[in-house]
């Protein structure tokens, strides 16, 4: 896998634990945490946008991160589980895996645009 797209998983990685801790945070270090990750997280993104088709790279870094919020509060933070929700998260996740898959690793759009 390209290192670019590494980047994107792990800035989408990171937004998870950046949004539950805009949700959650209630500290002087639980901010502080939101706040690097939010930092690294969009840092991350945008490096990777500067070689990568930027659409694509935020497609996919938005639909990872709130797939992995939604899952993340249900399993840690007592959300209700809903059959429906479930089926949308999949069918998002199934877009960005589609979005990925059609793009070509080797494009420089995003450098050029």
């Amino acid at each position: 896998m390209n290192r670019n797209w590494m980047k994107v998983f792990v800035a989408a990685f990171l937004e998870i634990f950046w949004v539950i801790g805009l949700a959650h945070a209630y500290d002087f270090w639980t901010w502080t945490g939101t706040i690097i990750a939010i930092i690294v997280s969009n840092y991350l993104m945008i490096t990777a946008a500067q070689v990568l088709p930027a659409g694509t790279v935020y497609a996919v870094f938005v639909g990872l991160g709130t797939a992995g919020t939604v899952v993340s509060e249900i399993l840690f933070f007592g959300e209700p589980f809903k059959w429906k929700k479930t089926l949308l998260i999949l069918i998002l996740l199934i877009g960005v895996i589609g979005l990925k898959l059609v793009t070509d690793n080797n494009s420089e759009e995003g450098a050029e645009s």
